[in-house]
């Protein structure tokens, strides 16, 4: 198999998984990049809203389209049940980093900010690990932070964590992985939940 077609396998994996988390009547805002992927995934028999921006999109009945002033007014009114984000880092505490590499050129923070601050609830989906192999996933974010302890959910190719106040707990691997082989690609420590499971395909 390429690179990129495990790539893609990667980011499916991620991103049906997420999709298993909409309830029906939910507002779903979906970040940029990977977690825009979860539309092709709401399960059938769930009808939820889905937000998003600069993307491409197939109309469907009650599809509209409004000023970033309006999609903030929903943001910030904590109209938002789930906020489904990609992230450079999380740390055990649930703290966020999306959105600068000190010292790269970058537009701003754009909505994050106010989404992890008003949404019901924040899943992150993002791969395990960096290109280079590094642990995503820390004891403690070094990046600017997004938001602090506002994490709910992590959703990786490699597992389902829950954050907690006692900890992440790893309640989900991915088939043919074990807890040590996350918790290996894992700086932070990670609490084996009491019904630990096997990822859906």
């Amino acid at each position: 198999m390429t690179k990129a077609a495990k790539d893609i396998d990667k980011r499916e994996r991620i991103v049906k998984r997420v999709a298993a988390e909409l309830r029906d009547g939910f507002y779903v805002n979906l970040g940029i990049g990977m977690p825009t992927l979860v539309a092709n995934h709401v399960p059938r028999g769930i009808n939820v809203v889905l937000q998003s921006e600069k993307e491409t999109i197939t109309e469907m009945p009650g599809t509209s389209y409004f000023s970033s002033a309006d999609s903030f007014a929903m943001i910030r009114g904590g109209h938002i049940d789930l906020s489904v984000l990609g992230a450079m880092e999380v740390d055990e505490e649930g703290s966020l980093a999306n959105w600068m590499i000190p010292g790269k050129m970058v537009k701003g923070m754009g909505g994050a900010m106010d989404l992890v601050a008003s949404a019901r609830r924040v899943v992150v989906a993002m791969e395990h690990s960096t290109r280079e192999g590094q642990p995503k996933i820390l004891k403690k974010c070094t990046l600017p932070l997004t938001g602090s302890r506002v994490v709910d959910t992590i959703v990786t190719e490699m597992a389902y964590i829950v954050v907690t106040p006692a900890g992440l707990v790893l309640e989900e691997i991915a088939p043919g992985l074990t807890f040590d082989d996350v918790q290996h690609a894992t700086e932070a420590r990670l609490i084996a939940g009491p019904n630990l499971k096997t990822m859906a395909q």
